[in-house]
């Protein structure tokens, strides 16, 4: 299904790889990229999760992962330190060899200056048997596809540009699209409405989000569908219901 608009949706998980985030150190800026740039293409980011640094652990999320949803996209761990085990780990997960690969160890020498393709960074060439390279068009170390399963870098603009380089081969559902109502209200006033709203277009995700500043407590109610005119329909009704409790 490659690049192709698939009838059913089409779902992904984001795994976060690294001590670093989940000890605070590093601040995660690459969760609300993922999701809104998944959105944007027609795929439904289903779960996010964070493991430390450790096979164990990755191994078992990217199973499970791997399992649930059509695709997994992770982040962290495929640097040049002793404590970057993210290759080894998706390997271990496959159950094939990790070895340099030659297509990996050509890209980084053309772009290392001569001995300086140092045995550290050719930890970066080490990719499981059988997957395919992700281009890297920021520090030219590749990540890798295998499977459902996309290997990433952790830092941001390097796993955005991985991000733009695998986007054309994925396969994509149709959009879920939104509309924003904003209630000058809390969200206690309106929930009501709001249940009997959802009922009423079962087809359509409404949620509410309240906000609150200087004392006063306001919401937005956000509207979500896939279908244009099931989505006008309960935006509608949410207005009208706003406009009637305003009074």
């Amino acid at each position: 299904m490659t690049g192709q608009k698939a009838d059913e949706i089409v779902t992904a998980a984001f795994l976060v790889i690294g001590d670093e985030i989940l000890s605070g150190r590093t601040k995660d800026k690459n969760i609300g990229f993922v999701a809104d740039y998944l959105t944007s293409l027609g795929i439904d980011l289903k779960e996010v999760r964070i493991v430390p640094d450790e096979q164990a652990e990755i191994v078992g999320a990217v199973n499970d992962l791997r399992a649930k949803y059509d695709y997994v996209f992770t982040s962290g761990g495929i640097g040049p330190t002793h404590d970057d085990i993210t290759a080894e780990s998706i390997a271990a997960a496959f159950g094939v060899p990790l070895n340099l690969d030659p297509r990996a160890v050509a890209i980084m020498e053309k772009h290392y200056a001569a001995g300086q393709f140092t045995p550290a960074r050719q930890r970066m060439a080490r990719i499981p048997e059988g997957a395919d390279l992700i281009l890297n068009k920021v520090s030219k170390a590749p990540g890798f596809k295998i499977g459902n399963v996309h290997v990433m870098a952790g830092i941001p603009s390097i796993m955005q540009a991985m991000m733009d380089a695998i986007a054309p081969t994925l396969a994509t559902g149709k959009k879920m699209l939104s509309e924003t109502v904003a209630a000058d209200m809390p969200e206690s006033r309106i929930a009501e409405r709001l249940a009997a709203i959802q009922d009423a277009h079962p087809q359509t995700l409404i949620g509410s989000y309240p906000q609150a500043s200087e004392g006063k407590f306001t919401t937005q109610i956000v509207i979500r569908s896939r279908d244009e005119a099931i989505l006008k329909a309960a935006a509608r009704d949410v207005a009208e219901a706003v406009a009637e409790i305003s009074g």
